[in-house]
Parts: structure tokens; C-alpha cells; sequence
């Protein structure tokens, strides 16, 4: 579709030769307006991609109209200035109130069809970003995966086909790929919807710990086992477990949990007697199970009982198409999640995202999204805001410059809690959502840190792998 490009002049000769000489070299449809009053009706009746105005003009200035064009349409519209030598300073006003550039008269013709072309650009983007955005929240998704490329859609169709039988799942995947939200979802399309689904983040949990949580303990079974207690698999009757990244579990829970697999029983400690349990398994990793294998950290006969039903999760950088969905997504999920008012990304910033390598996958955008909406001042989400252009602290927390425009206990309250969010939400992430394991990592008690997260607002749901 050909660009529109509006021009807005008090002086018909430039108008004149502006319409000549950028149409063929921009390769759009360029109209005219020469009066502010005339610009502002025609707004109302055409959608343009791009507005060319001069700053200064008898009736309603180009500053009136650039507002009237926020007021209305927002970031829609492209607004490019123009001035003279002598009115720079109005230029950089314009600019603080939303326009994207600004060129000075007299124009070297080459350099105008540049920043032209680049807020052209721009404006694409940005179209492209809103179109996205409503897309998203208007297309059903895959029970709570986002995503339409070609290899979404297979492992969509794989989960569908496996959902309705019994056998057991091995979800494989880089980590935050997303390989919780396929277990719950071939959870959620099985006949066992209806019943538990009990979720272990094996790596988590300490072995011996492990081993007493997933086949629980009787009575006098060790020091402390004061009573019976049930474990998870038995919690899990009638449903399905979801054993999560399970490469990490050590060789006698392998050996355990194959006994599960073959014989449908599991004894709990202390207790002679084997417990029926009718339970689906769905595992996963984030490692090569076949290297761990032949260095014998990882049962062969175990493995090819976990991967009767095997699900490759692709990495995000093999699906750019669907940054834009996923981050809009979850700058909705996570906007609502902190109680903020609803943001977008700017146009240069989704460029960003999609030509990002990601090599953490969804969860290390969605902790960048969840900084940009703490951080940005405006409803606009900037590079900026996520640590882009900006010099970084070690720990991947972003530099703290100190707001001149604001009285000394406000920009010192700002900055702290900058801080707070930054710090915090970097030990949060470490710790996947873990308030203990964050305090420790702090050198806080927990209940210290837990007073602070109260104070600046910050929870650890966001930060969970459940949550995500």
C-alpha cells in the first residue's frame, strides 16, 4: 500500500516544490495543507502516515496541530517538524511533546528525503507494533501459548495428538521456551483435566529431600518423620505429574522413578509395602539427555520410558515472527499483574525485540518487559527503559541517574525505588520467584526483604515459573 504524506505550510511555494520533489523520491502520495485550521480537517478525514509541518504559522501553529494529533490519535501518526535556523528552541520543544524530528530551513534536499525515509520507517513499525498488539488480544490462543509461526503450529498439533492418550510425555526445550505451559496444556486437553495436576521443579529440591516429597515417608521412617505423610505421586492420583527438568535428577531417583513408569507403584519411605498409583507422567529438560547418557549420569532404560511422547520446543530466535505477539502478550499480562495502566512498546524498540537472539527465550523478555513497565515514566515503553543504550551496573541492573527537575527527597524516593525494583527483581529472577533463597542471596532476613518488596510494591508471582 503506497504511504500518504500530509505537508503543512503557510507559504504555497514551498508547499510547491516540497509536493514536487518528494513524491517521486520518497515513492508516496503527497497532499498539502496550507493553514493549520485546513491540516486539522483533513487529519480528521484521512489516515496519513506521515505529517510535515512548519512550526511557525499565522492561526493554529504547527506546535497546536502536533497536540491535537497526539490528542486524537496518539503515536498513529508520525509528526516531523520543520523551523528555521533562528527557532531551534521550538524545535526541541515540539520534540518533548511527541513529535519524532525535526528539519531546519533551508533543506539540503538529500538530508530532508533521509529523515523523511526514517520516520517513514518508523511509522511502519509503529502500524505494524498496534496491529500486532490488537491481533493478539483478539485471536484465541493455544490454552496459554502465543504463538503462529509454522513450528508453533506443529507443536500445537503434537500436543492435541498426545493429549487424549495415557503414555508418557518428554518435553525438551532450551530454558524459557515455555515447556511448563506445554505439560499444562496437554494436561488441560486430557481426560484427566478434571483431576490434580502437581507440578516439581526437580533441580529445586535436594535429593533426599526429593525422594521423601515425591513417594513420601512413614512414621519413624527418619529423624523428625513424626507422622505419615503422603507424597506427590499419591497426591497426583487419578491426574498427572509434571517433573521439570528432569536431567537434573541424580541417578537413585532415576532408578526409583523407572519403577513408577514400569510398574505403576511407588513405596514410601520406610514402608515395605508398594502404593498403586494411577498417575500420567509428563518430564522435562533443558539438557541433552543423550550426551548424559554415555557419560552415565543419566539411565538409558529410564530415558526411553520418559520419551515415548516426544515434544521439541523450538528457541525463539528460530521464531521471530512471533516476538511481537508473545511481547504484547505479556506486556498486557504483566501491565495488569504490577497494576499499571496499559503500555505499548515504541516502534524502535519492538525493531529490538525481533532482531534480539534471546538467548534466555520467553522468560528472559519477559523479565525485560516487566523493567520496562516499572521503569518507564510515560505510557510508552523506550529502549531506554529496558537498559538499552544505557550503561549497565554488574548484575545486569540499570544505571541510576538522579532527576535535576525534582526536589531532593522526590528524585531520591524515585531513585530508590528504581533500585529496589531493579535489585530485587534481578534476585527474584535468580531464584525463579524463591523469597527465601532471594533474601539469603541479598544477605537479608527474610521477613527484612519481604518489608522492602511491601514498600515498593514488587511481589514474586511475576517472577515464578508458574506464572509464566
Amino acid at each position: 500500500m503506497e504511504q500518504n504524506l500530509l505537508i503543512v505550510d503557510d507559504e504555497p511555494d514551498m508547499l510547491t516544490l516540497l509536493k514536487r520533489s518528494l513524491e517521486p523520491e520518497l515513492g508516496c502520495q503527497v497532499e498539502t495543507a496550507s493553514s493549520g485550521e485546513a491540516a486539522l480537517e483533513m487529519l480528521r478525514a484521512t489516515d496519513y502516515d506521515l505529517v510535515l509541518a512548519d512550526i511557525k504559522m499565522p492561526g493554529i501553529s504547527g506546535l497546536e496541530v502536533l497536540e491535537q494529533i497526539k490528542a486524537d490519535r496518539g503515536d498513529e501518526v508520525t509528526v516531523v517538524m520543520m523551523t528555521a535556523y533562528g527557532h531551534i528552541e521550538m524545535a526541541v520543544e515540539a520534540m518533548k511533546r511527541g513529535a519524532y524530528d525535526f528539519v531546519t530551513k533551508p533543506f539540503d534536499h538529500d538530508a530532508l528525503v533521509m529523515r523523511l525515509e526514517k520516520a517513514f520507517e518508523r511509522s511502519r513499525l509503529l502500524k505494524e507494533n498496534l496491529r500486532l498488539h490488537h491481533e493478539c488480544h483478539a485471536t484465541e490462543m493455544f490454552q496459554e501459548l502465543v504463538g503462529k509461526s509454522p513450528k508453533m503450529q506443529r507443536v500445537y498439533e503434537t500436543i492435541q495428538m498426545v493429549a487424549k492418550n495415557e503414555l508418557t510425555v518428554l518435553i525438551t526445550g532450551e530454558s524459557g521456551t515455555g515447556k511448563d505451559l506445554v505439560a499444562r496444556a496437554v494436561h488441560a486437553l486430557s481426560n484427566r483435566s478434571k483431576r490434580p495436576f502437581i507440578a516439581v521443579n526437580c533441580p529445586t529440591v535436594p535429593e533426599q529431600i526429593l525422594e521423601s516429597e515425591l513417594f513420601g515417608y512413614k512414621k519413624g521412617a527418619f529423624t523428625h518423620a513424626t507422622r505419615d505423610k503422603k507424597g506427590l505421586f499419591q497426591e497426583a492420583h487419578t491426574g498427572t505429574i509434571f517433573l521439570d527438568e528432569i536431567g537434573d535428577i541424580t541417578p537413585t531417583i532415576q532408578t526409583k522413578l523407572l519403577r513408577v513408569l514400569q510398574e505403576k507403584e511407588i513405596k514410601s519411605l520406610g514402608d515395605a509395602r508398594p502404593v498403586r498409583v494411577d498417575v500420567r507422567i509428563i518430564a522435562s529438560t533443558n539438557q541433552p539427555l543423550a550426551e548424559k547418557i554415555k557419560s552415565g549420569d543419566f539411565r538409558e532404560d529410564f530415558f526411553y520410558r520418559l520419551n515415548v511422547l516426544p515434544i521439541q520446543l523450538p528457541p525463539l530466535r528460530e521464531r521471530p515472527e512471533d516476538i511481537p505477539l508473545i511481547a504484547n502478550h505479556l506486556l498486557e499480562k504483566h501491565c495488569s499483574k504490577l497494576n499499571k495502566p496499559l503500555k505499548r512498546f515504541s516502534a524502535e524498540l519492538m525493531d529490538i525485540l525481533i532482531g534480539s537472539r534471546w538467548e534466555g527465550n520467553v522468560r528472559q523478555m519477559e523479565n525485560m518487559i516487566m523493567q520496562g513497565i516499572l521503569f518507564s515514566a510515560t505510557d510508552e515503553i523506550a529502549p531506554s527503559d529496558v537498559g538499552i543504550g544505557r550503561k549497565r551496573a554488574s548484575g545486569a541492573i540499570a544505571e541510576i541517574t538522579p532527576s535535576l527537575d525534582l526536589p531532593y527527597k522526590a528524585a531520591k524516593e524515585n531513585n530508590l525505588s528504581a533500585f529496589n525494583a531493579a535489585y530485587i527483581g534481578n534476585m527474584l529472577t535468580r531464584s525463579q520467584g524463591n523469597v527465601t533463597q532471594a533474601a539469603k542471596a541479598c544477605g537479608l532476613e527474610r521477613q527484612a526483604l519481604q518489608q522492602i518488596m511491601r514498600r515498593y510494591g514488587i511481589t514474586a508471582d511475576p517472577y515464578r515459573p508458574s506464572s509464566q
